[in-house]
This record gives structure tokens, sequence and C-alpha cells, in this order.
């Protein structure tokens, strides 16, 4: 069943509507996503082209390699999406992180796995805390906003 979903960068200048037909997302771990991003790794959602309609600004784009292109808001920096530099592909990937819902996606798939790092990839065992816990960055937004972030 076909879904609309919304998204965006952080700074809310950067703003899309996309239909969506599945749950599934992949994560890339070519060293490319991984300059253009800071992480290991990205997660991506390969949408239709035709499906996507930028409501607010469209993103500002790169060339980041001899192939592709990747749209970012130039305001806030947000990564928004991957696409072929030639106009042959029907589709695109947005970035997972910039979804209003990113929940709604599950990963079924690893790309360009000769760059993965495996000690990244299942970190459930690790201790965890939640923002609130830590008084350094819970008070600092409590001061700069009276609430903590989404």
């Amino acid at each position: 069943m076909t879904e609309m979903m919304t998204g965006g960068c952080q700074c809310g200048r950067v703003r899309y509507r996309v239909a969506i037909d599945d749950d599934e997302a992949y994560l890339c771990h070519c060293r490319m996503c991984q300059r253009a991003t800071g992480g290991v790794s990205i997660a991506f959602k390969s949408v239709a082209r035709a499906a996507v309609t930028w409501t607010g600004r469209e993103p500002d784009r790169y060339r980041s390699s001899p192939i592709a292109h990747r749209g970012f808001c130039r305001e806030c920096g947000t990564p928004l999406t991957f696409e072929f530099s030639d106009g042959e592909s029907a589709f695109m990937d947005l970035t997972v992180g910039s979804f209003d819902e990113p929940g709604r996606f599950r990963p079924t798939s690893h790309f360009a796995i000769e760059s993965r790092h495996p000690a990244w990839l299942d970190t459930r065992a690790l201790p965890g805390k939640r923002s609130e816990d830590n008084p350094s960055t819970r008070d600092r937004w409590m001061k700069a906003c009276g609430k903590l972030p989404d």
C-alpha cells in the first residue's frame, strides 16, 4: 500500500513529500558516504524520482564523485539525497534520518561492504544513556529552549 510521507532538513528550509510503497531501506558503507556524513555508514531509502515533491526549497547539490551528486541543505548541512549524475536513473536515495518518521523503515541490506566497519554493526550490548539523564546536555537544552529536543 502506498503511503505519503514527509521529511526535510534540520532547519526546515528543505522539505519533501514522497510516495512510499514499502518499509525497506539499506545501509551504505562506501567511503564517499562515510566522508559525506562523517559517519561509519548512512541509511538510505530508494525512491522513484517522480514520487518526490519538494514542498520547501529544493536541496542544494554538489558533485561528490564523477558519477553522483548529493543533495543537502546549505543552511544547516543536513544530508538529504544521493543521485546518479547521468540522469538515466528513475530512482534516487533519500536519507532515512531526514524523514519525519524514520522509524517506519527497516534495514534490509548493506551496500559497499568492502568499506564497512564490523565493530559498528551490532552495538546492542553497549551501555546506553538517555539524553535527559546527562545533566550537561539536559541543562543546556532547558536553558536554551525550556524543553528537550524531539
